[in-house]
């Protein structure tokens, strides 16, 4: 793995000096926190490009719901969903990933100028994915996954839930790369909210350091899942809707950035985008303070108080977002 800060660059993709921030547009009408919103082509290009501007590094546009029990879209109309999002979104340089299943949407998504594919069943849906990707030398997201959100697969049954899922990830990630895909373009993701319960995805968080020692960049992707309503709805109290879990999702974000994170997947950019660079810098200050050399010459200014002359730590115009809770996406 390439490191910087220690969190894993990709290669194929651009470099970031922090963790990276991966807005989504859901082009669904049923996605659990705002399904139906930018269900437009055109209104979802918007929205992309909106998130850009918030602070977003790169959009993830997906066509398919995951939520638990969701009917899965045919082939035809994912792709009549995903493709012109896709080719739009590109067309105005911004690096696109494209969350889908199904090999078929992946190979033209890649062409329509999506730059990784992030498959949330990390190629197990379709036996076909693996070799598109590996052929388009494209970087590929590979999830913790075990099965469709249907009966028994919603809630998933764990004795040791950190060591069962770095391992069934590990074992993933061997398939991948004797499947063609390249070591430094693999980002896995611990896939919080599917078959895991909220005490799995607190866990989970809580040793990160053991996803990355699986030695490729790590995506966490936790933004408005029911966990955090879970936690904020406290013992007795109804969990939060999830439209109202953006700050809790910053926080993940920040924590996630702070253990070496390579991206955060949010609905809701702006506060994410500030946690991710007040963790940076940070990271910039405690490297000062050992004597150790920072490696970001914004994170030292902010960290020594430097009047802002491109630290990129001042707030974007606010906007909202979308990836799914539990599962969903």
């Amino acid at each position: 793995m390439s490191t910087k800060s220690g969190r894993g660059q990709v290669a194929g993709l651009p470099t970031w000096d922090r963790c990276a921030v991966m807005g989504v547009v859901n082009v669904t009408p049923d996605s659990f926190s705002d399904g139906g919103h930018w269900f437009d082509t055109t209104a979802a290009v918007k929205h992309g490009l909106d998130l850009v501007t918030e602070g977003a590094d790169l959009v993830d546009v997906g066509g398919e719901s995951t939520r638990p029990g969701a009917t899965r879209v045919d082939e035809a109309e994912e792709l009549r969903r995903v493709i012109p999002v896709v080719r739009g979104l590109a067309s105005e340089g911004v690096t696109v990933s494209v969350d889908t299943m199904r090999a078929s949407v992946a190979e033209r998504a890649l062409a329509a100028g999506a730059a990784l594919v992030n498959d949330v069943s990390g190629g197990l849906a379709d036996p076909a994915m693996i070799p598109v990707v590996a052929a388009a030398g494209a970087p590929f997201v590979v999830m913790h996954w075990r099965g469709f959100l249907s009966g028994g697969n919603v809630r998933g049954t764990y004795e040791d839930v950190v060591s069962e899922v770095v391992d069934e990830l590990h074992a993933r990630v061997e398939a991948v790369l004797a499947g063609g895909i390249a070591p430094d373009r693999i980002v896995v993701d611990p896939g919080l909210g599917f078959s895991k319960e909220a005490g799995h995805d607190l866990t989970l968080l809580a040793h990160l350091d053991r996803l990355r020692a699986l030695g490729h960049p790590l995506l966490v992707a936790a933004s408005r899942k029911r966990f955090l309503g879970r936690v904020l709805a406290g013992p007795e109290g109804a969990p939060p809707p999830a439209r109202e879990r953006d700050a809790a999702t910053a926080a993940v974000s920040a924590l996630a950035a702070q253990q070496g994170a390579w991206a955060v997947r949010v609905h809701e950019v702006r506060a994410t985008a500030d946690a991710v660079r007040v963790a940076r810098a940070v990271e910039g200050a405690r490297a000062e303070g050992t004597g150790a050399p920072a490696t970001d010459a914004r994170a030292r200014a902010a960290a020594t108080g430097a009047a802002d002359a491109g630290t990129g730590l001042s707030a974007q115009p606010a906007g909202p977002h979308e990836r799914g809770g539990e599962g969903d996406r």
